[in-house]
């Protein structure tokens, strides 16, 4: 077991970031695949029974219609993607887009108790989930990475600022002497 370990730290595996990048990466694909699928009729139609339990999102489709429900949601998908893109780049950026991907997955993690057919009446009922449930239930790890990739963003943030105030301090102080 020892060499399991000790060749998995010496690989890439435990290179600086990986995680962290690898999540990111996923969601841009997430987002973009998401938002994609929102431009097709079938793809929102076969959402509405969601939409309309959804505490959040319920008011969506009585206000904007099925059409807007649709345009909403897919531009909120690709704005929340490009981004935790840009967000490789411009950590300020990712904050935005890991706080658009945090309210997503709040306001779907939110529809699983008041989903229709969630849970499986054949099998007892709660606790075995149906299709609906099991499809909601992978937005809890969608959540889970988005509130990860905020704190990472916000700890980036924050001690680049601080290396900034800090050397500006310096500069102050050298200037001064």
């Amino acid at each position: 077991m020892n060499f399991i370990i000790d060749t998995l730290g010496r690989s890439v595996l435990l290179r600086r970031d990986l995680d962290y990048h690898l999540l990111r990466t996923s969601m841009v694909i997430i987002f973009a695949w998401f938002g994609y699928d929102k431009w097709f009729d079938s793809e929102i139609r076969g959402l509405v029974p969601l939409i309309t339990h959804g505490p959040f999102i319920f008011w969506t489709i009585p206000v904007l219609g099925i059409g807007g429900t649709s345009v909403l949601l897919g531009a909120s998908e690709w704005t929340f993607g490009s981004l935790l893109l840009l967000g490789f780049w411009n950590k300020k950026l990712g904050v935005l887009g890991a706080l658009g991907s945090c309210c997503t997955f709040i306001a779907t993690v939110t529809i699983f108790p008041f989903a229709p057919d969630a849970w499986d009446a054949g099998a007892g009922g709660f606790p075995a989930m149906g299709m609906v449930a099991a499809f909601l239930l992978k937005d809890l790890v969608l959540l889970t990475v988005s509130v990860y990739l905020l704190k990472q963003d916000v700890e980036r943030v924050i001690a680049a600022r601080d290396k900034t105030t800090l050397s500006r301090g310096r500069s102050v102080l050298s200037a001064t002497s």
